[in-house]
């Protein structure tokens, strides 16, 4: 499989990951654990809901690639088989946790404290209003709520497309379905937020009325 090794970005890191098996957790296996850890927290925690089942999953995913990254071949790029490990460990780990719906106003406030655990971003504005800040804020929260009542299948999907901006190709290779599975999921997981978020947003809006 010549094309993804050729074109691979972590290629290099990767095969130093390798070269190095008795190095442990230090070495090339921290660097790759630097470039991803934000990247895996922030796709656990929005699969998972919760700060808590998000860093027992982060923490599975990097275990697994541990273990198993001297037997990685390239034969699909090294960061869909990440992104690949972590749904599959948050979504296990949801179900082992008794699969919380709903993430508190608490816990999310305290995931999106930890440096490596940045919000939804909604909008970007040093200059807002505290008062256009504190709301912008509860939409976000609004916005989670309405990603954790998806399907698993379909979260993985909404997550791996908007917050960590894959093209519908590298959702495909990530979680080893087809295209056309992509799509239907894709458009089906918009149905469903649509129907949740609307009635969310049009109330959001008029809390905070006309723009000046």
């Amino acid at each position: 499989m010549t094309g993804p090794l050729r074109t691979d970005p972590d290629r290099d890191l990767v095969l130093r990951c390798q070269a190095e098996p008795d190095a442990g957790f230090q070495g090339a296996f921290r660097e790759l654990y630097e470039l991803f850890k934000d990247r895996v927290y922030n796709a656990c925690f929005r699969i998972t809901g919760n700060a808590t089942d998000a860093l027992d999953a982060s923490q599975e995913t990097f275990g697994i690639l541990y273990r198993k990254i001297a037997g990685f071949r390239f034969e699909s790029k090294f960061s869909s088989w990440v992104y690949r490990v972590a749904v599959n460990a948050s979504i296990d780990i949801k179900r082992r946790s008794g699969a919380r719906n709903v993430a508190s106003l608490d816990t999310m406030r305290s995931a999106e404290s930890e440096s490596y655990a940045g919000p939804l971003q909604i909008r970007d504005d040093s200059t807002e209003a505290p008062t256009a800040a504190a709301s912008r804020h509860e939409l976000e929260i609004d916005i989670q709520h309405a990603i954790d009542r998806l399907s698993p299948k379909m979260k993985a999907i909404v997550v791996l497309r908007y917050l960590q901006s894959l093209s519908y190709e590298e959702i495909a290779e990530t979680l080893q379905i087809s295209l056309g599975t992509v799509k239907s999921r894709l458009s089906r997981a918009h149905a469903a937020l649509d129907r949740e978020l609307t009635p969310v947003v049009d109330r959001h809006f008029i809390e905070r009325g006309p723009a000046v």
